[in-house]
Protein backbone atom coordinates (compact mmCIF):
# COMPACT_ATOMS: atom_id res chain seq x y z
CA UNK A 1 0.00 0.00 0.00
CA UNK A 2 1.61 3.35 -0.38
CA UNK A 3 1.73 5.83 2.09
CA UNK A 4 1.47 9.35 1.43
CA UNK A 5 0.39 11.63 3.90
CA UNK A 6 1.09 12.09 8.09
CA UNK A 7 -1.64 13.30 10.68
CA UNK A 8 -0.51 16.13 13.25
CA UNK A 9 -1.65 18.35 15.72
CA UNK A 10 -2.13 21.81 15.40
CA UNK A 11 -0.24 23.56 17.55
CA UNK A 12 -1.72 24.56 21.34
CA UNK A 13 -2.15 28.28 20.48
CA UNK A 14 -3.88 27.81 17.00
CA UNK A 15 -6.12 25.16 18.50
CA UNK A 16 -6.96 27.13 21.79
CA UNK A 17 -8.13 30.22 19.61
CA UNK A 18 -10.27 28.07 17.18
CA UNK A 19 -11.87 25.78 19.94
CA UNK A 20 -12.84 28.81 21.96
CA UNK A 21 -14.67 30.56 18.50
CA UNK A 22 -17.41 27.44 18.44
CA UNK A 23 -16.77 26.70 22.12
CA UNK A 24 -16.80 30.15 24.01
CA UNK A 25 -17.93 28.84 27.73
CA UNK A 26 -14.36 26.69 28.01
CA UNK A 27 -11.62 27.38 30.34
CA UNK A 28 -8.03 27.71 29.03
CA UNK A 29 -7.36 24.51 31.18
CA UNK A 30 -10.35 22.52 29.86
CA UNK A 31 -8.66 23.37 26.33
CA UNK A 32 -5.65 22.61 27.24
CA UNK A 33 -6.56 19.08 28.20
CA UNK A 34 -9.05 18.25 25.21
CA UNK A 35 -6.00 19.58 22.87
CA UNK A 36 -3.89 17.03 25.33
CA UNK A 37 -5.91 14.20 24.44
CA UNK A 38 -7.10 14.69 20.78
CA UNK A 39 -6.67 11.16 18.85
CA UNK A 40 -4.99 11.42 15.43
CA UNK A 41 -7.48 9.68 12.82
CA UNK A 42 -6.72 5.87 12.33
CA UNK A 43 -8.35 3.16 9.89
CA UNK A 44 -10.34 1.03 12.37
CA UNK A 45 -8.90 -2.27 10.16
CA UNK A 46 -6.14 -3.45 7.52
CA UNK A 47 -8.71 -3.14 5.20
CA UNK A 48 -10.67 0.23 5.65
CA UNK A 49 -10.23 3.26 3.09
CA UNK A 50 -11.52 5.36 5.82
CA UNK A 51 -9.18 7.32 8.25
CA UNK A 52 -11.90 7.63 11.32
CA UNK A 53 -11.95 11.43 12.93
CA UNK A 54 -12.63 11.51 16.62
CA UNK A 55 -14.76 14.05 18.71
CA UNK A 56 -12.96 15.51 20.76
CA UNK A 57 -15.25 16.39 23.36
CA UNK A 58 -18.68 15.10 24.19
CA UNK A 59 -21.95 16.82 22.35
CA UNK A 60 -25.14 16.34 21.88
CA UNK A 61 -26.62 17.76 18.52
CA UNK A 62 -30.73 18.08 18.76
CA UNK A 63 -32.10 17.52 15.46
CA UNK A 64 -32.09 20.33 12.94
CA UNK A 65 -28.68 21.75 15.42
CA UNK A 66 -25.38 22.34 13.80
CA UNK A 67 -22.18 22.28 15.28
CA UNK A 68 -18.46 23.77 13.89
CA UNK A 69 -16.40 21.06 15.74
CA UNK A 70 -12.46 22.34 15.62
CA UNK A 71 -10.69 18.58 15.21
CA UNK A 72 -7.08 19.84 16.54
CA UNK A 73 -5.49 17.85 13.72
CA UNK A 74 -3.76 19.02 10.02
CA UNK A 75 -2.18 16.56 7.22
CA UNK A 76 0.69 16.88 5.15
CA UNK A 77 0.01 14.74 1.66
CA UNK A 78 2.07 14.52 -1.11
CA UNK A 79 0.44 17.11 -3.69
CA UNK A 80 -1.10 14.57 -6.06
CA UNK A 81 -3.71 13.50 -3.21
CA UNK A 82 -6.50 15.05 -1.52
CA UNK A 83 -8.15 14.07 1.39
CA UNK A 84 -12.22 13.45 1.18
CA UNK A 85 -13.89 13.81 4.80
CA UNK A 86 -18.01 12.04 4.79
CA UNK A 87 -19.92 11.36 8.00
CA UNK A 88 -19.33 8.29 9.20
CA UNK A 89 -21.73 5.66 7.19
CA UNK A 90 -23.04 4.22 10.66
CA UNK A 91 -24.44 8.21 12.16
CA UNK A 92 -25.48 9.26 8.88
CA UNK A 93 -27.92 5.93 8.31
CA UNK A 94 -28.81 6.30 12.04
CA UNK A 95 -29.37 9.83 12.33
CA UNK A 96 -29.38 11.70 8.94
CA UNK A 97 -26.07 13.60 10.54
CA UNK A 98 -24.89 15.38 7.31
CA UNK A 99 -21.72 17.37 6.46
CA UNK A 100 -22.78 21.04 5.68
CA UNK A 101 -20.75 21.00 2.84
CA UNK A 102 -21.47 17.37 2.14
CA UNK A 103 -17.73 16.71 1.47
CA UNK A 104 -15.01 18.09 3.05
CA UNK A 105 -12.28 18.68 0.40
CA UNK A 106 -8.90 19.49 2.11
CA UNK A 107 -6.08 20.32 -0.24
CA UNK A 108 -2.39 18.90 0.31
CA UNK A 109 -1.54 22.71 0.12
CA UNK A 110 -4.13 23.43 2.88
CA UNK A 111 -1.10 22.51 5.04
CA UNK A 112 1.10 25.34 4.57
CA UNK A 113 -2.32 28.04 5.14
CA UNK A 114 -2.25 30.86 7.61
CA UNK A 115 -4.48 28.71 10.17
CA UNK A 116 -2.07 25.57 10.27
CA UNK A 117 -4.77 24.00 7.94
CA UNK A 118 -6.29 23.31 11.20
CA UNK A 119 -9.04 20.72 9.71
CA UNK A 120 -13.14 21.73 10.93
CA UNK A 121 -15.75 19.23 10.14
CA UNK A 122 -19.26 21.18 10.52
CA UNK A 123 -21.93 18.54 11.01
CA UNK A 124 -25.85 18.67 11.50
CA UNK A 125 -28.28 16.63 12.92
CA UNK A 126 -30.59 16.42 10.10
CA UNK A 127 -32.80 13.71 11.58
CA UNK A 128 -36.77 13.77 10.47
CA UNK A 129 -37.36 11.11 13.04
CA UNK A 130 -36.60 13.42 16.00
CA UNK A 131 -33.56 11.53 17.04
CA UNK A 132 -30.61 13.04 18.88
CA UNK A 133 -26.99 12.45 18.32
CA UNK A 134 -25.07 12.13 20.95
CA UNK A 135 -21.34 12.77 20.23
CA UNK A 136 -18.90 11.34 22.22
CA UNK A 137 -15.48 12.41 22.94
CA UNK A 138 -13.22 9.47 21.32
CA UNK A 139 -15.63 8.13 19.28
CA UNK A 140 -15.38 8.49 15.27
CA UNK A 141 -17.70 11.13 14.12
CA UNK A 142 -16.60 11.59 10.32
CA UNK A 143 -14.30 9.58 8.45
CA UNK A 144 -11.46 10.84 5.53
CA UNK A 145 -10.15 9.18 2.53
CA UNK A 146 -7.11 9.99 0.38
CA UNK A 147 -7.74 10.22 -3.41
CA UNK A 148 -4.90 10.79 -6.12
CA UNK A 149 -6.23 13.32 -8.47
CA UNK A 150 -5.09 14.70 -12.01
CA UNK A 151 -5.41 17.86 -13.64
CA UNK A 152 -5.63 18.69 -17.67
CA UNK A 153 -3.11 19.00 -20.09
CA UNK A 154 -3.53 22.54 -20.53
CA UNK A 155 -3.47 23.75 -16.71
CA UNK A 156 -0.91 26.33 -15.58
CA UNK A 157 -1.86 27.53 -12.28
CA UNK A 158 0.45 28.89 -10.06
CA UNK A 159 -1.28 30.55 -7.58
CA UNK A 160 -0.56 29.81 -3.92
CA UNK A 161 -3.37 29.24 -1.18
CA UNK A 162 -3.18 31.46 2.15
CA UNK A 163 -6.08 30.67 4.07
CA UNK A 164 -8.91 28.04 3.91
CA UNK A 165 -13.01 28.26 3.19
CA UNK A 166 -13.28 30.59 0.14
CA UNK A 167 -9.52 31.11 0.21
CA UNK A 168 -9.00 29.54 -3.33
CA UNK A 169 -12.39 30.52 -5.20
CA UNK A 170 -11.65 32.96 -8.43
CA UNK A 171 -7.98 32.77 -8.52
Amino acid sequence: MQRVARFEKVSFDRFIADFKDTFPEFSDSQIKEIYEEIKLPKRATAKSAGYDIYMPIDFTLSPGKTVKIPTGIRVYMEPEYVFMIYPRSGLGFKFRLQLNNTVGVIDADYYESDNEGHIFVKVTNDSNEDKTVELKKGNGFAQGIFMQYAITFDDEVTAQRNGGFGSTTGK
